[in-house]
């Protein structure tokens, strides 16, 4: 799987997977499930860079010491929205307003969309940002007129 950042704008993004052929309904279920649990991580705050007390220990974290004020002292890092899956051919997209998220986000999404590739659905590019000059994103219905128009 090909992975390209294109023009990127956090709180209006469009994120696109092409497959080698038409995706199945099985298919879409194994893309749409992983783009809903990383939303949903992210709407809880989970992709909060400036928390990363685990990571920042090392490998040994036997009787680590977690402040749990740490999490209390830096700002809050949350995706505000998401649209629905679209299908087109062997295209699919989503739109998102990632909000204050860390771009930690991003990478945890493409790893797991890299090993979903690996084992369960092959894709052939992944697109970050930016649009599709074949399939423009005006004629969107899940994407609000005005990001600021969407309530989820």
């Amino acid at each position: 799987m090909q992975i390209q950042f294109r023009e990127f704008n956090p709180f209006d993004l469009w994120i696109w997977v092409e497959f080698s052929t038409v995706p199945s309904e099985m298919e879409k279920k194994y893309l749409e499930e992983a783009f809903n649990s990383w939303f949903y991580l992210g709407k809880l705050g989970a992709f909060n860079a400036e928390n990363l007390q685990v990571q920042d220990e090392g490998l040994d974290i036997s009787y680590m010491n977690y402040d749990d004020r740490r999490a209390d002292d830096s700002l809050m890092s949350l995706m505000h929205n998401m649209g629905a899956f679209e299908y087109q051919g062997t295209w699919a997209r989503c739109w998102f307003d990632l909000g204050t998220s860390d771009a930690i986000a991003l990478d945890i999404l493409i790893n797991c969309l890299t090993q979903l590739d690996r084992e369960y659905l092959p894709m052939e590019q992944l697109y970050i940002g930016g649009e599709n000059a074949d399939w423009t994103v005006e004629d969107s219905e899940s994407r609000p007129e005005s990001i600021y128009d969407y309530n989820n």
